[in-house]
Order: C-alpha cells, then structure tokens, then sequence
C-alpha cells in the first residue's frame, strides 16, 4: 500500500536544506579566502562552480518554501 502524502513538514524540510546548503556555501567560501593562495586555479574554479550550484539550489528551495506556504 503506498504511503499517503505528507505535506505538513515540508516546510520544515526545505528549511533545513536552505540552512544546510547555505552552511556549506559560506564554509567554502571561507575556505577560499583562508586557502585561495595556496590551492591551483582548477580547485579554485570548480568550489566556485558548486557554490554557484549551491545559490540556484538555494533559490529553489526559497521558491518550493513559498509555494508551500500558500498550498
């Protein structure tokens, strides 16, 4: 039997992606302001291409948490 829908949490949910998601952003960005003499331009570019990932992640998860919050 399938397991019935459960949106009561969802919001709950998205929350703690966004502050998970924007905790690993801000980390990373330290690190490259500790580190950024010290690591190759390749290590560099590619934790600058998944921040960038994490921000439209984090947009998407801002747009479900108001979708869901007018449902």
């Amino acid at each position: 039997m399938a397991k019935p829908d459960n949106r009561g949490d969802n919001e709950a949910h998205l929350q703690e992606h966004i502050d998970h998601t924007f905790k690993n952003l801000r980390e990373s960005e330290d690190y490259l302001d500790a580190h950024a003499g010290e690591i190759s331009s390749d290590d560099k570019q590619a934790i600058e291409a998944k921040n960038d990932r994490r921000k439209e992640s984090i947009d998407g998860f801002i747009s479900e948490k108001i979708d869901e919050s007018q449902q």
